[in-house]
């Protein structure tokens, strides 16, 4: 009683809702540990956290969870075992694993009454908000930029979801970023700006304070392998300015490091093994390529051009390492290089050390004049922006386990401003939004039995009563349209359609067209007499709204640009095409699109101010 005591007092009747409820946390790094911590301590009923990433040396000026032994072991399990000390009353489960894995489909996600999203992932962020409107289950999605922070709540039908705005990549990147599982160009550049880089010219990680000793056989092992690495860097950057100085860089790096990783096999199961680079092997097929190749900015260089160059930038900064070393007075602090994206010397080594580990693990490389705008944008996370984010996000879970998304809000933090925290309430859904703005429904599908015919024709137009004029598309492209019907004898299990899937179908109607509708595959094997699909008896999807256009605008709001010249039309046919040219010769140039204008409502009812509602 004593624990639950003043939960009780500020939750009244929520508290036991809470108790008994079911949520899941993806992610558990910067945001996430702060979260994980609020939910502990809130008491909700049983937990689950999933993520992928093992813990690093630069997570732990955040992640408050993690010390020097969890070095390399999984967040997941980690920080579980951390927060079980501080309420020993909630079920914790930890799954260090990808969001994306099939384990973890729609009938999972229906499992939970709340999700909280705290990833920096942009692809993984629109998987789990796809995935939660499948299962119809609320997501509280949140995220930071330095000093910049947002809380979104997502429920279908009800509020925005995570795609109804278009997101560009960003241009700003945590440090959190560096993994040892890169998938993505960015990862590997901060890998070699923030550690790399900073690792030889730099401070070394090796000066850190001494590793506790007292651990378990596993970290006794992992802690053995980490001062193995520290005493294979000291070597290295004693050798500084010799012949043999950048064949041990590149075999410490970019082969002992990447075969270390291949060894851990759990690793590797769900994605491709890095492969390891022979440093006599690349040196001999590089023979002949100038250093000069560097001035080359703009192309994409080659393994071995990259090689040429991350040699030579590694000679240059040397030299001028161990110049400045040579000038120091006895007493003075040892000099330092650091990262500057106009220093010529420090973008080639980071450029051609990024491009290498890219090719390591079977990722875009990229010409050097990207990778200084994305070195340059790169910023830190700050643990307080994280701390008042993850507080935000259970104040804004108070009221969805209310059932009270009248009074949610999307909260917003803000450096540049005189307020820090603002807010704004819930928008309606984006009708134009390709995920949320479709209908939905699931369908049990006999794969081996089951062809693309029997969902054309036994569900979408026999059952669901479709013309002849839509496609079905699924996410490696369009698998029917009435042009394309080479497909229909074929079975899902050929076309690649496997369970936990989705597929879109596109209504072509020129007169009512239905908004899209997705559906999510389910696979069962089914009797041999019965159908082999099985889906909703009655299912009404919704007719596109006709937008009431006044001066090129549709309420107050420009009208998208037409599809071929024809609004709604996926085609144009014979006619319209010749109309168009006729149009094009007498104006004499390409008519341009009309821009779509983007206007944003400010609520002046709203005073920002975050409150715990009363029962």
């Amino acid at each position: 009683m004593g624990r639950d005591r003043f939960l009780r007092q500020s939750l009244g009747s929520l508290y036991s809702r809470i108790k008994e409820s079911r949520v899941l946390l993806v992610g558990a790094g910067g945001i996430g540990c702060e979260l994980l911590k609020n939910i502990v301590l809130t008491g909700f009923g049983e937990i689950h956290v999933v993520d992928l990433d093992t813990i690093d040396l630069s997570n732990l000026n955040r992640q408050f969870l993690f010390r020097q032994e969890h070095i390399k072991k999984s967040k997941a399990l980690v920080a579980k075992a951390s927060v079980a000390k501080f309420n020993p009353h909630v079920k914790i489960e930890a799954h260090h694993a990808n969001i994306k894995d099939p384990a973890f489909n729609v009938a999972w996600f229906k499992g939970f009454d709340l999700v909280f999203n705290a990833l920096d992932n942009l692809d993984a962020r629109r998987h789990v908000n796809k995935m939660c409107l499948a299962a119809d289950v609320p997501l509280i999605e949140s995220g930071t930029t330095g000093f910049n922070g947002q809380v979104q709540v997502i429920k279908k039908d009800r509020s925005e979801c995570y795609d109804c705005n278009p997101k560009e990549i960003p241009k700003s990147f945590p440090v959190c970023t560096i993994r040892s599982t890169p998938s993505q160009p960015i990862h590997c550049i901060v890998w070699a700006k923030s550690y790399l880089f900073t690792e030889i010219f730099g401070t070394s990680e090796d000066d850190s304070p001494e590793l506790d000793h007292s651990e378990d056989s596993e970290n006794a092992r992992e802690m053995d392998n980490l001062r193995q690495e520290a005493q294979a860097l000291k070597r290295i950057r004693g050798s500084m300015g010799s012949d043999e100085f950048a064949r041990k860089v590149f075999e410490k790096v970019f082969h002992e490091d990447i075969e270390r990783l291949r060894s851990m096999e759990d690793m590797w199961k769900t994605r491709k093994a890095p492969e390891a680079l022979q440093y006599d092997k690349v040196l001999e097929s590089a023979s002949g390529i100038d250093s000069t190749v560097a001035s080359r900015d703009q192309a994409t260089w080659s393994l071995e051009e990259n090689f040429v160059v991350f040699s030579d930038s590694l000679r240059r900064l040397s030299t001028r390492l161990q110049r400045s070393q040579a000038q120091t007075s006895n007493g003075d602090a040892p000099p330092i290089l650091s990262f500057d994206k106009d220093d010529v010397d420090a973008l080639d080594f980071v450029a051609a050390s990024a491009n290498l580990r890219s090719m390591i693990f079977g990722i875009e490389m990229r010409p050097k004049f990207d990778i200084k705008q994305m070195a340059g944008n790169i910023i830190p996370a700050i643990a307080t922006t994280n701390a008042m984010v993850a507080g935000l996000c259970v104040l804004q879970a108070f009221k969805v386990m209310r059932d009270n998304l009248a009074k949610a809000k999307m909260v917003f933090l803000t450096k540049s401003t005189d307020r820090i925290i603002s807010s704004e309430p819930l928008r309606p859904p984006n009708p134009d939004c390709p995920v949320c703005g479709v209908a939905q429904s699931s369908l049990e599908v006999d794969t081996s039995r089951a062809t693309l015919n029997d969902l054309v024709e036994g569900v979408l137009r026999n059952k669901l009563g479709y013309g002849e004029e839509f496609s079905v598309n699924n996410e490696v492209g369009t698998l029917y349209d009435p042009e394309l019907d080479d497909n229909l004898s074929k079975s899902f299990s050929d076309l690649g359609i496997k369970g936990d899937s989705f597929l879109t179908v596109i209504d072509d109607d020129e007169e009512e067209p239905r908004v899209n509708l997705v559906l999510a595959i389910t696979e069962k094997p089914l009797p041999e007499g019965a159908k082999p699909i099985v889906g909703p008896d009655r299912l009404d999807v919704a007719r596109r709204p006709r937008p009431i256009v006044t001066n090129g605008q549709s309420n107050g709001i420009a009208v998208p640009a037409k599809t071929n010249g024809i609004p709604g039309k996926r085609k144009r046919d014979a006619d319209d095409n010749d109309l168009a040219e006729e149009q094009i010769k007498k104006r004499g140039k390409v008519a341009e699109e009309p821009t779509r204008d983007i206007i944003v409502l400010d609520d002046p009812g709203s005073n920002g101010a975050i409150v715990i509602d009363e029962d």
